[in-house]
């Protein structure tokens, strides 16, 4: 049976709508042509509506969404144009598939928006109060690749609040701690160099469930290396990136089908080996009230060899705007001085992915002059810390309808 009514030992099963819940689906047209969707989620007299959007996962039942509901709240969850399959995601792209989202409740009356960044969902909606907040004219008009993505002729509208529960450092600076920096082989998911293999007791680790004890010289060795090899990634990815380019270039004189077909095999890089935070097993690392394991699993000595994980595959475009930490944009900590929109962090003490170390930088770091920090029991996905506890969803709601009554208060849903 599944711990704590979680999906094999990850996500917490949503409560319940209130009665008078009405849903209706909509799908968006972007400003470049993209087509998502999302549903909204009313409640009799809600003026303010959320905002839940993950740049790969479907939040469609989003834990919080009843939590906001019965509070009194609207809710509306959005998937990118690539939710479900991150192949080809590039965050510059969601922020438009997100500016579609702002600008359709806009048009549906509500006088205020406030946007809740979830685990991942939290860099890309900082990311996006960043650009948005900017002239036109000054926002980003490629992705790192060179792709380019038109911010600077997008409709971008700020919202009005925004709120973080359990927020990791965004998708790239993610997988600088995850990935396993002792692989020699990018072709070998098996190849593994002992001095720095992360799983062999010789360097600390220790049958599970029992805590390891990595030494601090395999610690700073290890995570110069962890680095080394994100780089080593972006140098490819980038080499990749740059024949598309040129075979673009070529086919813009040549008309030369050859050339046009050689533009589009950008090609697809495998990176094997993403679970590999040594605080997934040596918990005395940013010490909190975590379990013993990963985001995937209980042992990640196992998991980090398996087929599914961060970042496994994924274009060079994609790479560098996505799980690249050296050359992503999307990252929480460069985007939050920009931030200045009431801003409340919600951290779960039993988080494996927001340590306590990085809750208080990243409340440090905002740009908002209201800026709030708080701390519940829970883990991660929402599930409670221990059984028979109340689930870190349910805390977080309550802390997140507290702040929010002070700063927006319920009244009637504009009419139009």
């Amino acid at each position: 049976m599944p711990e704590n009514g979680l999906g094999a030992g990850r996500y917490l099963a949503p409560a319940s709508l209130p009665e008078a819940t009405t849903t209706t689906a909509h799908q968006l047209t972007t400003s470049d042509g993209a087509t998502v969707n999302g549903l909204l989620r009313t409640v009799p007299g809600a003026s303010t509506v959320a905002f839940l959007m993950h740049p790969r996962q479907d939040f469609s039942h989003h834990v919080l969404v009843p939590e906001l509901l019965a509070q009194g709240y609207a809710v509306w969850t959005q998937g990118t144009r690539t939710v479900g399959n991150d192949l080809t995601l590039l965050h510059e792209q969601a922020l438009l598939d997100m500016a579609a989202g702002h600008v359709f409740l806009r048009s549906a009356g509500f006088p205020s928006v406030v946007l809740i960044g979830h685990s991942g969902g939290a860099a890309l909606a900082a990311f996006y109060l960043q650009q948005a907040a900017l002239p036109p004219s000054a926002r980003l008009y490629c992705a790192p690749s060179g792709k380019p993505v038109p911010l600077t002729e997008a409709e971008m509208p700020v919202a009005d609040g925004f709120l973080m529960m359990a927020p990791h450092p965004g998708q790239g600076a993610l997988l600088l701690r995850l990935i396993d920096p002792s692989v020699t082989d990018e072709q070998d998911p098996r190849s593994a160099s002992p001095a720095l293999d992360p799983y062999l007791p010789a360097n600390g680790f220790a049958t599970p469930p029992e805590s390891s004890t990595y030494s601090a010289d395999f610690i700073t060795a290890y995570r110069s290396a962890q680095y080394e090899r994100v780089a080593r990634i972006d140098e490819r990815a980038r080499e990749l990136t740059e024949k598309s380019a040129t075979a673009r270039r070529r086919y813009a004189t040549s008309k030369d089908p050859a050339d046009r077909r050689s533009a589009l095999a950008t090609g697809v890089l495998t990176v094997y080996r993403t679970d590999a935070d040594l605080r997934s097993v040596d918990l005395s690392l940013d010490h909190n009230d975590r379990p013993y394991g990963s985001l995937f699993g209980r042992r990640p000595d196992l998991t980090n060899y398996g087929v599914l994980g961060f970042g496994r595959l994924t274009t060079p475009d994609s790479w560098l705007s996505t799980w690249s930490a050296i050359s992503s944009n999307a990252d929480l900590a460069g985007c939050l001085p920009d931030v200045k929109v009431p801003t409340l962090l919600v951290e779960l003490t039993g988080d494996q992915a927001c340590f306590p170390a990085d809750a208080k930088r990243f409340h440090d770091l905002s740009g908002a002059s209201d800026a709030t920090h708080v701390r519940v029991p829970g883990r991660h996905f929402g599930a409670p810390l221990h059984e028979g506890m109340t689930s870190g969803a349910t805390l977080a709601g309550a802390e997140m309808g507290q702040w929010l009554g002070e700063r927006f208060p319920a009244g009637a849903l504009a009419v139009r």
